[in-house]
């Protein structure tokens, strides 16, 4: 029997090529926008698993530097250190900083530790040219995203500082990259005032405060402890709010990507839709193109079930095609995102399915067309 389907894309196949390449770039989009939630879930983790720590020890009622402002005693690292069953402790600090570059202005999170501490957060697989920080001052490690080369001078705030290394991949919960610098630099930057500012507050009877401070303690726990006992015991005796890692990656999803989540999902669910209503409005215009010749099957006694088939059938194949084609748009595309886009093999497979629905779907508004052709239109009845 013959394939009607097939005669009909045959005798439009330039037209229907181009469709489908139109409708999948539609879909394209949609797998980027899911690419994109999926490279926030994975870079809001990176920092934690690269820093590796137990328990986040952070001012009391507060959520921690990630959700919001955090502000602890940098001494503090020792008290936590002293606690049974802590293995290593260190205080470090975490701001979004300006870096100039020529004519532009690049933002990183700047991350200051101990070059000389327990814990170093620098993730060594993650280091592709020179060293970590070796001394107190004016040295900096930054991400090959800024662009920075080995030895580059870099003025921030009062000082020049030098690029000592340069990692890979390393980025902030919001697709920043990150710079290292030492706690005493990164202490100087965010909680130093300047001369004038202190001259100012005493004339005004207001104290200098101290700058000697961190956005948390980070503490690693010995095996054979249990990390929810000891965080506990701290929040009960230093009066601080105290995460374990995995609390800490959920405050992350919580609190700073799920409302960037939500507007990405709203977005993909508008764009199927008008994907679903495009492929609709395509195949009820095909179908009002050959109503005539529809017609004239109707008359000479062609069943509606086989012309229903071959609407339905070229509603699947556009599907299928803009499909195919918008997985080859999305994987020539996204790395050019300046985020990480991650384009996963279960997503493909969702989207898949999703398509295959929507065609359906859209495959009803001309089987409604073609159940109420009538056959005497055929003979210009």
């Amino acid at each position: 029997m013959i394939n009607l389907a097939k005669k009909d894309i045959e005798h439009i196949f330039g037209k229907f090529i181009i469709i489908a390449m139109g409708v999948g770039m539609l879909f394209g989009v949609v797998l980027i926008m899911i690419g994109v939630y999926r490279g926030m879930i994975f870079d809001a983790e990176v920092l934690l698993d690269d820093i590796n720590a137990d328990l986040w020890i952070v001012q009391q009622n507060t959520l921690g530097p990630f959700a919001e402002s955090s502000r602890v005693h940098e001494d503090l690292k020792s008290i936590i250190g002293s606690v049974q069953g802590i293995d290593k402790s260190e205080a470090i600090t975490f701001q979004n900083i300006q870096l100039p570059k020529k004519n532009k202005k690049i933002r990183v999170l700047a991350i200051g530790y101990d070059p000389y501490g327990q814990i170093n957060p620098i993730n060594k697989k993650r280091l592709i040219e020179g060293r970590c920080l070796r001394t107190d001052h004016y040295e900096m490690v930054v991400s090959k995203k800024t662009g920075f080369k080995l030895h580059d001078k870099i003025k921030l705030g009062r000082h020049n500082y030098e690029v000592v290394g340069i990692t890979k991949g390393s980025v902030s919960s919001g697709g920043d990259p990150v710079a290292y610098i030492s706690l005493k630099d990164a202490q100087e930057l965010q909680f130093l005032y300047s001369n004038k500012e202190i001259q100012n507050d005493r004339a005004r009877g207001i104290i200098s405060k101290n700058p000697h401070m961190a956005n948390a303690i980070i503490a690693t726990v010995k095996p054979g402890y249990s990390v929810g006992k000891i965080a506990k015991k701290i929040r009960i005796w230093q009066h601080k709010s105290v995460y374990t890692n995995k609390e800490e990656k959920s405050i992350l999803a919580r609190n700073v990507i799920q409302r960037a989540s939500k507007q990405i999902g709203m977005f993909t669910a508008i764009l199927i839709l008008v994907a679903t209503i495009i492929i609709a409005l395509i195949i009820y215009t095909m179908t009002l193109e050959k109503i005539k010749e529809i017609s004239i099957m109707k008359l000479i006694g062609v069943p509606n079930f086989t012309i229903i088939k071959m609407i339905f059938q070229e509603s699947i194949l556009l599907g299928f095609l803009a499909f195919i084609f918008g997985n080859i748009f999305a994987h020539l595309i996204y790395a050019k995102f300046p985020k990480r886009v991650l384009l996963e093999l279960p997503d493909a497979w969702m989207l898949f399915l999703i398509v295959t629905a929507a065609s359906i779907i859209a495959s009803l508004a001309g089987i409604r067309k073609v159940i109420k052709a009538d056959p005497s239109t055929a003979i210009g009845g």
